[in-house]
């Protein structure tokens, strides 16, 4: 038997929390790709729409640095979004040799009218349990994360549904209650 093959992992064992947690991350996947399918762009043109819809425009420079690509990459990403039409360049008015990157008011359209509904359900699941089971459960989940964390290694990587400090309100940032 390979070295390989002795060190997979077998999760029938796990608590039935953590095989939804597992699950959770495989119809995440199933959704993103879903979205996509339904945009006609690929996953990394995906994340781009991500990045833009929640921050509104960025230069490609700032959404380079947020896809974790050269600019001559993401050059070929706004390419292709202007050719779909889920974006398009303008002047950055603060920097007359810059451009910035718009997302599409159609795409924006499309893409919220599918994400949001499945972020209404998700948010309702919680609300409708009692005050102290969403604490177990916030606790829960950020036990979780935090184990992500530590094994995911270092890293600051901007959330295209994270607002930055300091950010205006858009439309995919969290509510305040």
């Amino acid at each position: 038997m390979s070295e390989s093959a002795q060190q997979t992992p077998s999760f029938g064992d796990s608590h039935a929390a953590t095989l939804l947690l597992r699950e959770l991350i495989d119809v995440t996947d199933d959704f993103e790709r879903a979205l996509g399918a339904e945009l006609s762009v690929n996953p990394t043109d995906l994340s781009a729409m991500e990045h833009l819809i929640a921050s509104g425009p960025l230069s490609p420079t700032a959404l380079a640095e947020r896809l974790e690509l050269s600019t001559a990459a993401v050059t070929t990403v706004i390419d292709r979004l202007e050719a779909s039409g889920h974006a398009h360049r303008i002047p950055n008015p603060e920097d007359r040799r810059g451009t910035l990157v718009v997302p599409a008011p159609a795409s924006v359209g499309q893409a919220m009218r599918r994400i949001v509904p499945m972020v209404t359900a998700v948010d309702q699941a919680i609300r409708d349990l009692p005050p102290e089971e969403q604490e177990i459960i916030v606790r829960y989940l950020g036990t979780v994360v935090e184990a992500y964390r530590g094994h995911a290694g270092d890293t600051d990587r901007l959330r295209s549904w994270k607002r930055p400090e300091g950010a205006e309100n858009t439309p995919l940032a969290g509510r305040a209650d």
